[in-house]
Parts: C-alpha cells; sequence; structure tokens
C-alpha cells in the first residue's frame, strides 16, 4: 500500500531467526533479555527508540514493556488495543475479536484491526504469515538429514511431543498412542522436536511407544538452534503434536499440520478450518464437559480433563488426515 515504507520491527532477541530474510522488514530492533532485569539497561533502549522520527507506531503486543516503547517512540501516531490503563498513550486503540472470522484465525484479525487507520483495502491483507528460508539453508537441512541415515525420499513427520508448558502438554501416554496410530497408518519417519532441557520428557513418550513405533523414531535427530529446526521442519511432510510455536511456524512454512489444543485454550484464536491443517480439541468431543467453565477452572482441574481427552476420541480423524497428505 505503501511501498516506499520503512518498517523497524521489535522482536525478543530469541525469536530472531523467524525474521531473518523478511523482505518487508527494513530493521530488526533487538529487544533484550537483559532489559526485563536491567532498568537501566531498558532505559537506554528506550531513550534510543526516542531518538527516531517514526509516522506511526503500532503495539501489537501490548504488555508493559510495549507500553513504555510505545510512550517514548516520538510519533504522532501511536496505535494499540484499548485498555482503560493504558489508552491515554495511544491515539487509536481497538477492541479485540471474540466472534470467529472464517477466513482468518483471531489472533491475524485482532492484529489487522491494528491497521485500521492505515485504509488498507481487504483484498491487499495478507493474512498468512511467511517464514523465509533460503535455498542453502535447505539444502544444509537435506545434507543434515541425509547424514543422519534419512533418505531423501522418505516420508517425515515431526511430532510436537511437548507443550510450552506442562499445562500446555498432551499426556505422555496419549500422545504415544497418537505416534502409534500415525506409524500404523503410514509407514514414515518420524522426528521429535524438543530441546535438550526436555530430553527426558520426551524419552519417556518414546518408551511408551510399542517397540515398532520405536524403530520408526530418529529420536536424536533435532537441530541447536531455531534456523536449523526450521530447515528440517521445512523437510517435513506434516508437523502433528501440541499446539504452539512449532505449529505455528509450519504453517508460516507452508508445511501441514495437525494441532492437539489444550482444554483451556480456544481454537478460534489460532486456527481456522484448511485442508492442509487440521485441530482438534476436547470441546469438538465432550463439549458439555467445558460448559460454563472459566479458563482458571479449566486449569485447576487440567488433569481431569486430559484424562477425558482420549486419543480414541480423534482417531480416525487423524487417520482422514494422514490419508489426505
Amino acid at each position: 500500500m505503501y511501498p516506499k515504507a520503512s518498517i523497524d520491527y521489535v522482536a525478543n532477541e530469541n525469536t530472531l531467526a523467524v525474521l531473518e530474510n523478511h523482505p518487508h522488514i527494513n530493521t530488526v530492533i533487538v529487544f533484550k533479555k537483559e532489559y526485563r532485569k536491567n532498568k537501566s539497561a531498558f532505559y537506554k533502549f528506550l531513550k534510543d527508540i526516542k531518538r527516531k522520527e517514526y509516522n506511526a507506531v503500532i503495539d501489537a503486543y501490548g504488555k508493559l514493556e510495549s507500553n513504555l516503547i510505545s510512550l517514548f517512540a516520538n510519533s504522532n501516531l501511536k496505535i494499540s488495543y484499548t485498555k482503560t490503563y493504558t489508552s491515554w498513550i495511544y491515539n487509536q486503540t481497538f477492541h479485540t475479536h471474540d466472534d470467529p472470522d472464517p477466513k482468518m484465525t483471531l489472533a491475524i484479525k485482532n492484529r489487522v484491526t491494528l491497521l485500521t487507520p492505515f485504509n488498507i483495502p481487504e483484498e491487499k491483507l495478507i493474512l498468512s504469515p511467511t517464514i523465509h528460508l533460503t535455498t542453502e539453508e535447505k539444502v544444509e537441512a537435506k545434507t543434515f538429514l541425509k547424514n543422519k541415515g534419512i533418505g531423501e525420499n522418505e516420508e517425515i513427520i515431526m511430532i510436537g511431543v511437548l507443550g510450552s508448558s506442562d499445562i500446555k502438554t498432551y499426556p505422555a501416554k496419549y500422545m504415544a498412542l497418537v505416534i502409534d496410530s500415525i506409524v500404523e497408518t503410514r509407514k514414515v519417519t518420524i522426528l521429535f522436536n524438543y530441546i535438550p532441557s526436555q530430553e527426558k520428557k520426551a524419552r519417556e513418550i518414546y518408551n511408551l511407544c510399542k517397540p515398532e513405533t520405536q524403530q520408526h523414531i530418529k529420536f536424536d535427530v533435532f537441530s541447536n538452534s531455531l534456523r536449523g529446526f526450521l530447515g528440517l521442519l521445512s523437510q517435513c511432510k506434516a508437523i502433528i503434536g501440541n499446539e504452539g510455536g512449532a505449529i505455528n511456524m509450519a504453517k508460516a512454512l507452508k508445511v501441514p499440520t495437525y494441532a492437539i489444543f489444550a482444554p483451556f485454550t480456544g481454537k478460534a484464536g489460532w486456527f481456522i478450518e484448511e485442508n492442509k491443517h487440521q485441530a482438534v480439541h476436547l470441546k469438538d468431543f465432550k463439549a458439555e464437559t467445558l460448559q460454563g467453565l472459566k479458563r482458571k477452572e479449566i486449569i485447576e482441574s487440567i488433569d481431569t480433563f486430559y484424562t477425558a481427552f482420549e486419543p480414541k476420541l480423534f482417531k480416525n480423524h487423524l487417520i482422514d488426515f494422514l490419508k489426505s497428505l
């Protein structure tokens, strides 16, 4: 819409890998971990922000750090979500949406709403994130897999065995049954997505799988870097597992996904029905168990709800997804 626009993007330093090679971001301003602990370092960062003049500042984060960045930023137009205690910082604020939209997830819809002041026609809106890998990175991923004994013609499925926290993680015994079903349906090579600190929990799931399933799992094939992980993910036929960052990164790489949502997380926020992307939630099968309960109440009894969310409930749905790949 504005071809001569220059975009500065503030991002946490541990997320920079997903922004590499993005053609529409001119400068990435790194928010370092130390800023959360060192107030003087954070204040210096804010003063550096203030030195540059912007035509507009968009705060799509809406937390304390971004509130302060917006406050210090030198701009006549500041945009964010409507919150009574921070609205004074911004010129234009917008309410978040609750109603599902068939064209986009609520997470995307809420962010798109922040573009309202720019009068961008709906047909110009890009509603699907993209991660930009280079040809070299894809070749490196293929070489890495080859060196690990995985042939170029093998079908690979990544398993998001663990969520971002215990309460966002499908029970180990159930996840093992899911992986068993995958191998029974399609003789694929399985990679586990986990970081070294999660190895013990990932190993527990591996040990719960059937011996014949274990033969298809390359447990030690993973990358120590986020960019390396993205390269491996780009070579997969699909990713299946706990809803979270890995699922959304796969979507941005155009890799099919099958997400298992935590009982307290609404599907509409991060999922819309598409052939390439499927998701399941306890509410899809036992809506009455969650009826009238608040998020906090569900979390307080999370084990009970996960126990009710048996793999047999969505086994046929998963098999249909696998057959569609």
